[in-house]
């Protein structure tokens, strides 16, 4: 009796201890549920100005950003690397169009014949649960058309980040007309989340060495970024 009592005690001893290991190593793994959700626009248009570029915006406001250019006729490759905070009011807007678009899950091209190419887009969103998205030209869902548009604007502001923080090391004569033409723009509303660049308008608005009317640019778009994120 004692010899089946100790055999029954082992049994349960080694199922505690396979019961806490696995509970330890539940623990260390990361949980898929923690992890945000985020939404990824991918673009490419040979011929273009970049002609590939990819942003990837999470639902804790982090970014980042990825392009390249063709240089020297193709045989070149110029890449930019950004990362970002986006503001809560942009942060809102993204993931609600992405849930008007039911996230991407059925079809967004239009199909319709015989459009011009707009370069090939990709939209993806993936959280705990999903993981979707849709390739297009072009779509007529109002949602995609929004979101398209947004994501378009920011790739604009940020690569005028990145020739702003070139001219500033390499040229700096060439800032004025930069931040000319950035001004322009965002006077036509073809910019989004100027605060996204802040930190190289902040830069040169407080450098000397630059001529007075681009530090006075800058401190205007550096402006017109705090009014358009409170």
């Amino acid at each position: 009796m004692d010899c089946d009592q100790s055999r029954q005690s082992r049994k349960i001893w080694r199922l505690q201890t396979l019961i806490l290991l696995c509970l330890v190593l539940c623990l260390q793994l990361p949980s898929k549920a923690e992890e945000p959700a985020r939404i990824t626009f991918s673009f490419d248009f040979p011929g273009s100005e970049p002609d590939h570029y990819a942003i990837s915006i999470s639902t804790e406001g982090q970014g980042t950003y990825d392009s390249h250019i063709k240089t020297n006729q193709g045989s070149g490759d110029d890449s930019f690397h950004y990362d970002f905070t986006i503001s809560p009011l942009t942060l809102t807007r993204i993931f609600d169009l992405a849930k008007r678009a039911h996230y991407f899950e059925a079809e967004v091209d239009s199909k319709k014949h015989g459009m011009a190419s707009t370069g090939i887009k990709i939209l993806k969103y993936t959280d705990a649960r999903r993981s979707t998205q849709a390739t297009y030209n072009y779509s007529r869902i109002a949602a995609v058309l929004e979101l398209t548009d947004l994501l378009q604007k920011l790739s604009t502001t940020l690569e005028f980040g990145r020739r702003l923080e070139y001219d500033h090391h390499y040229q700096k004569l060439a800032l004025d007309d930069e931040l000319k033409r950035m001004e322009e723009i965002s006077k036509q509303n073809g910019l989004e989340e100027l605060s996204a660049v802040a930190p190289i308008l902040q830069t040169i608005a407080a450098d000397a060495s630059v001529i007075n009317p681009v530090r006075v640019r800058a401190q205007r778009l550096l402006a017109v970024g705090r009014k358009e994120s409170p």
